[in-house]
């Protein structure tokens, strides 16, 4: 059943630096057709593992998406801005307690020859299915433990580099944090009415500008829901961003959407949801390192699935992540509070969120407001600023004194003009 979703009195994006985020996350996640491709994949890649002669023929009693894609929070791969990694688990007639190794090794027989130009490789906890256009598919097994609640199960860790002592069975509820998560953070209908608009708008969708988001063809799906959501989206864009040129691993996803979702608040204007998740990751990470423990962040519906067994690896790897996150935070809340010109920050939005992303979000924007100038519609603020941050690379310093003041600079919205 469709539920309308009503047209809104009061722009959501109003203000130019949650219209400016919203234009990076759009950017940075599936695009309507790929986001349709990408569940069609991942069945397609599941389904291939239970088909006649394979060696799992009949033993897949179901699957279903996790992580990401579970949530709708999937953005582009880590480095990369055309690449999107689709993680699905295949619940398996296998004993919970079979060897990791021999269970993931069965997987990798039963994909290796699915139709792509790329091998198939077999991965610690799962099997990754490479496709032609940058996109994969990770199939992660796992099997139902025999007294738990629903969907509780044993993933199977078995680095094969690695010697066979070390492998292990590692408890696993995926489905059900998705059901948490998704409870804690509802459909907000006039900011998924705004942000599903630019998302078409990017696709090069056209939809009528009176046109309510259940008229849009079926073919442009509600990608994004929530504005909690969003701000993941973006932390995990950050987060990709500044470790992109180092080795290793990086703070999970899934420890990120955890926290996300303790510190849900509907309503919230996106660049506020952003500074709130930010410090809400940061002060858990701090609070850790006080105690000289690493953190441990536990799925709240099933508390053996710990989502930190792998990340960090020691007291220096979660000091350094709760840093960046500070500074983000500190920006943006600067931004807030002082206001600046948009060309005085490009060099730190890039350094947040990447250079192309952001510079085609800057022309979007640019482009945006010359339109909404000539039609004669409101484009900015009452305070009539654009709040970017000046001197970004002084922002969150710690008590450093910035050396070069910061401005607001009122625009007069000219159409066409570039910042």
């Amino acid at each position: 059943m469709n539920h309308p979703l009503p047209r809104f009195e009061i722009d959501p994006l109003q203000d130019p630096l949650d219209a400016l985020l919203v234009d990076i996350a759009v950017r940075v996640q599936l695009p309507p057709g790929l986001h349709e491709k990408a569940c069609g994949r991942g069945e397609s890649v599941c389904r291939h593992m239970d088909r006649k002669g394979s060696p799992l023929e009949n033993r897949v009693r179901r699957y279903y998406p996790q992580g990401s894609m579970r949530i709708d929070a999937t953005i582009s791969t880590r480095g990369t801005d055309e690449q999107y990694d689709l993680d699905y688990v295949a619940e398996l007639d296998v004993h919970h307690l079979a060897p990791p190794g021999a269970v993931l090794d069965l997987v990798y027989e039963a994909l290796r020859d699915y139709p792509t130009l790329k091998p198939v490789e077999r991965q610690t906890r799962c099997v990754t299915v490479f496709f032609a256009d940058g996109m994969h598919v990770d199939v992660t097994p796992s099997s139902l433990l025999p007294y738990g609640g629903e969907r509780e199960s044993h993933i199977f860790h078995a680095n094969p580099d690695k010697p066979a002592h070390e492998q292990r069975h590692v408890p696993m509820n995926a489905f059900g944090f998705g059901d948490w998560y998704n409870a804690r953070t509802p459909v907000e209908r006039r900011f998924a009415d705004a942000v599903n608009r630019r998302i078409a708008e990017a696709a090069g969708i056209e939809i009528r500008a009176d046109a309510q988001f259940d008229e849009v063809p079926d073919q442009v799906p509600l990608i994004v829901k929530s504005v909690t959501t969003v701000a993941l989206q973006l932390i995990k864009r950050h987060r990709n961003v500044v470790y992109a040129g180092e080795k290793g691993r990086i703070p999970p996803s899934v420890m990120l959407s955890c926290i996300a979702g303790e510190v849900a608040s509907p309503g919230l204007p996106l660049s506020e949801m952003v500074i709130r998740l930010a410090r809400a990751i940061a002060r858990k990470l701090n609070a850790a390192s006080a105690r000289r423990e690493k953190v441990s962040v536990v799925n709240p519906v099933f508390p053996k699935d710990c989502f930190t067994d792998r990340w960090p690896e020691n007291l220096r790897q979660q000091d350094n992540y709760a840093g960046k996150l500070t500074a983000l935070a500190d920006g943006l809340e600067y931004v807030k509070r002082h206001g600046s010109s948009l060309e005085d920050t490009q060099d730190w939005l890039r350094g947040c969120f990447g250079s192309h992303v952001v510079s085609a979000s800057i022309r979007g924007f640019n482009d945006r407001t010359g339109r909404a100038v000539q039609s004669g519609s409101h484009a900015y603020t009452s305070r009539g600023s654009l709040y970017v941050p000046s001197r970004p690379a002084l922002i969150g310093l710690g008590g450093a004194a910035a050396t070069v003041p910061a401005r607001a600079v009122a625009h007069t919205f000219r159409g066409g003009r570039r910042w």
